[in-house]
């Protein structure tokens, strides 16, 4: 996929901030489903720098509540899709996904997702130990000896997807659209005017805007000051690593609640370990070996054969949290000013109904009913939507 050059127009009817999986999405669907192709997405690096190419690639619609459970089954549906809509390869393996349990509470709890699940005609089912070591012979029931699995849920359709051909895919069929996508230009300010946002601050230049997105993942809240917003979210380093490639052993994504520690193996061969976001707020995409140390001591309790493998790469992604685990997406207080944020560790699951629906909100004014949960006034309202219980790394 190649970029192609263009001069910045003086104004847009739409301007996207941000060139990772969510703001392509929206631009791709706005002309492909609204006809609004005068859309500029503006990137300040490089296209899927930041959460987009920092994360994990799992696909599920396992979630806990109703709210949730709606918004990623339409996500993981129009996810199946996406390669022949886009006609770009993106990789996409269904594996299945355990979520162990090694504890009475965590038992509980994959039990309640499964039946939640069922209710709303996702697929996943309970397994007990004896269930789990059939399906993946490969886990070491004993937890290392420390935390033996007692149970799982199961939700076979979990998949992975290659990270960066999804944005690669959605840039280049609304690129084809008429879409300006542009690298290397910063935002430095929003223009408002009467209360309502009219174009943006870039260090080429204002840019006058119908509407401006922001979709910036964990620098929202640099956005949101700009416009005198204060947003409930606090950013985290969220780091992962893999190891150099192993012949294929691992066919299923495991995550466990207990250990805080998730894995799986790429097309490549390399085993891929993630933890749970570290416990203090920044910026910064340092690798730190605390980290390396703790998540390949949990992963080696599960998987002892990773324990002769060698790491090939370690990184480090930010993700902005809300205080219920749930994103903050639709209308902000400043009109013609959205938001799609507070996507935790869970963004990427989220990047096609995100797009579609923060597309239709920007093109018709009327907030879609799968997005009406999430909306920046609900703690006001006292209506969180309470989701660190589909989280596996918290």
């Amino acid at each position: 996929m190649k970029l192609t050059r263009g001069e910045l127009r003086p104004s847009y009817d739409v301007v996207i901030i941000g060139g990772g999986g969510h703001g392509m999405a929206t631009a791709y669907y706005l002309a492909k489903r609204f006809g609004i192709t005068n859309v500029a997405v503006l990137e300040r690096s490089y296209i899927g720098s930041g959460g987009t190419g920092r994360n994990t690639t799992v696909l599920r619609a396992n979630y806990k509540t109703p709210e949730t459970i709606r918004f990623y089954q339409e996500s993981f549906e129009l996810y199946a899709g996406l390669q022949q809509e886009l006609d770009y390869h993106m990789l996409r393996s269904e594996r299945g996904l355990f979520w162990l349990a090694h504890s009475e509470p965590q038992l509980r709890n994959q039990r309640e997702r499964a039946l939640q699940n069922q209710h709303f005609g996702v697929d996943t089912v309970y397994l007990d130990a004896h269930q789990v070591h059939e399906v993946c012979p490969q886990i070491d029931m004993t937890g290392g000896g420390k935390r033996p699995v007692l149970g799982a849920a199961y939700h076979p359709p979990g998949s992975i997807i290659r990270h960066d051909a999804v944005v690669w895919g959605y840039a280049g069929a609304a690129q084809r659209l008429g879409v300006q996508v542009l690298q290397g230009i910063e935002v430095t300010g929003l223009t408002i005017q009467g209360g309502r946002c009219v174009g943006v601050v870039t260090d080429r230049g204002p840019i006058a805007a119908g509407a401006v997105l922001s979709a910036v993942g964990g620098y929202v809240t640099d956005i949101a000051t700009m416009a005198g917003i204060r947003l409930p979210i606090v950013s985290h380093p969220l780091q992962a690593l893999v190891t150099e490639s192993y012949l294929p052993v691992l066919d299923h994504i495991v995550a466990s609640a207990d250990l805080h520690i998730y894995v799986s193996q790429s097309a490549r061969g390399e085993v891929l370990i993630g933890a749970e976001i570290d416990p203090y707020s920044s910026y910064s995409t340092r690798s730190t070996f605390p980290f390396l140390a703790s998540a390949a001591a949990r992963a080696i309790d599960l998987f002892p054969f990773v324990a002769k493998l060698k790491v090939l790469r370690q990184w480090t992604g930010i993700c902005d949290m809300t205080p219920d685990y749930s994103p903050l997406i639709g209308t902000s207080d400043v009109d013609r000013l959205f938001i799609s944020s507070g996507w935790g560790t869970w963004g990427f699951k989220a990047i096609p109904v995100s797009g579609l629906r923060m597309a239709e909100l920007i093109a018709t004014g009327v907030v879609p009913p799968v997005l009406a949960p999430f909306a920046l006034d609900r703690f006001r309202r006292d209506r969180a939507v309470p989701e660190r219980a589909s989280a596996g790394t918290h």
